[in-house]
């Protein structure tokens, strides 16, 4: 079973991402019995099925999709992946901030594609909270390096107030 970090710890991971192949469509892709991140696109042609057919539904959005998309339904999803392509692509954070801040999506969202180390902290930031690293990637190293910094100048979904109200609050208290 592949592993990913889930809230600071490395965890089994049960849910299998669904792609179209050639010649799939939305409407006739074979949905798995297992849990399964389905494309937004199967999502939305299909979602009364898969209501009835997963208690725990979960959702990917590709780089160039709107988390929009999702609004009416975010009370419904248990995991909303974002996908980054290519590390170089940052979409994927701007959709995170959107489901977390615009859409108060307080379920699992996971960075899944083209995942490094080196984003995990800017990733976190931005309310994801769970990595599914690229397999050729150290789960170990990439868990340790959320904690390389311990404070942070700017507001984020993860720390609200950026610093210099934070001590501002401190002084006066």
């Amino acid at each position: 079973m592949p592993r990913i970090i889930k809230h600071h710890q490395i965890v089994d991971d049960p849910w299998q991402i669904l792609t179209l192949t050639d010649g799939e469509t939305p409407g006739t892709v074979a949905l798995p019995a297992a849990p399964v991140l389905l494309p937004l696109a199967v999502w939305l042609a299909r979602r009364d099925e898969i209501l009835a057919r997963y208690q725990q539904p979960g959702v990917w959005l590709d780089s160039d999709e709107d988390p929009e998309a999702l609004a009416g339904d975010i009370a419904r999803l248990t995991v909303i992946g974002v996908n980054f392509p290519k590390f170089t692509d940052g979409r994927g954070y701007s959709s995170a901030r959107l489901l977390r801040e615009r859409y108060h999506y307080a379920g699992e969202i996971r960075a899944i594609g083209d995942v490094l180390q080196d984003q995990l902290f800017f990733m976190r930031r931005c309310g994801i909270d769970a990595y599914a690293l690229r397999p050729d990637k150290n789960l170990e190293q990439a868990l340790a390096g959320l904690s390389v910094f311990s404070e942070t100048y700017q507001a984020g979904v993860d720390q609200p107030q950026p610093l210099f109200l934070r001590r501002l609050t401190e002084a006066t208290a």
